[in-house]
């Protein structure tokens, strides 16, 4: 099941009393595909929305409608319901003191606590959320261009930072960041989802890290590595050119150490020796062969 059928779900499990079946309906039936005297047509993908566009209708409009469905080429379904009857559709008009060829979102029709409603509606209506370990996209299909920019304008009094494009001659109204979508999705009514997000995000978050840390932990053993390999033929260098007697004691028993020991860390040659030493004392002796042999490749004589 996806994502947004999960939010679907749940916030039609809020749609509970009076105030909120209006509201809800309110908000699925200005932003549905056709909206006149003449037809009112509500076209959706989910089969939660249609059913709940029918009991809403016939809770708060007292008329009982049907929906039609059709099977689409990718498989999806297209749930339709086309209202013609002019008695119902004055009704609506009526109720809900909708203008004709004008569409705006009509803040007394609503109550302020009901604004979340409304726009759980609109969700219902034309809205999808993708799931978030995939990606973060909330987004709203407008009829029109006015609608969309009233719809983005309530987004943001709830801090949410909507913004439109226009797709395919569609009005888009869509959130990007993962933020914005929690408050929206909190707002219409799905908290579940909204911890859904968070916790994806937790995830994602320890993942990375641990990613990070893991790539460092392999930069720093591949820069070990690296260092021993340059240590061991410097010391061979040295070896067959001036004979290891050529180096002082302490030089002689690193030396010997890291070729007995390559994968050892300077930490563990210095604590192997004969007087223990730091790292970095270990490392400033290497330093010391390191510079013997590189004369020794430049020719240089002691």
């Amino acid at each position: 099941m996806s994502f947004s059928g999960d939010a679907r779900r749940e916030i039609c499990s809020y749609i509970n009393d009076k105030d909120k079946k209006f509201a809800c309906l309110y908000g699925m039936l200005l932003f549905c595909r056709k909206l006149s005297r003449e037809k009112i047509s509500f076209q959706t993908e989910s089969r939660t929305s249609a059913e709940t566009f029918s009991v809403l209708f016939g809770s708060v409009i007292h008329r009982n409608i049907n929906f039609t469905d059709k099977k689409r080429k990718n498989d999806s379904t297209l749930y339709s319901f086309d209202i013609c009857d002019s008695d119902i559709i004055n009704e609506v008009f009526r109720v809900y003191h909708f203008t004709e060829n004008e569409r705006t979102i009509n803040c007394e029709m609503i109550s302020t606590s009901s604004l979340g409603i409304f726009t759980a509606g609109v969700f219902l209506a034309c809205g999808s959320v993708n799931d978030p370990n995939k990606e973060y996209h909330l987004e709203f299909i407008s009829p029109c261009e006015s609608l969309a920019n009233e719809l983005v304008s309530l987004l943001k009094d709830i801090g949410a930072n909507a913004k439109t494009a226009v797709r395919r001659n569609q009005y888009v109204v869509y959130l990007k960041d993962s933020e914005s979508i929690e408050d929206t999705l909190t707002f219409i009514g799905a908290p579940q989802c909204t911890l859904e997000i968070m916790n994806v995000k937790i995830y994602k978050d320890v993942r990375n890290k641990a990613n990070r840390i893991a790539n460092c932990d392999t930069a720093n053993i591949d820069k070990v590595i690296n260092a021993a390999i340059k240590q061991t033929e410097d010391i061979k260098l040295i070896i067959s050119t001036n004979g290891l007697e050529s180096l002082n004691d302490e030089l002689r028993e690193v030396a010997l150490l890291r070729l007995e020991n390559e994968d050892m860390s300077l930490k563990d040659i210095g604590e192997n020796l004969s007087e223990p030493i730091s790292r970095s004392g270990v490392n400033h002796r290497f330093k010391k062969i390191a510079k013997i042999a590189d004369d020794i490749r430049k020719g240089v004589t002691s």
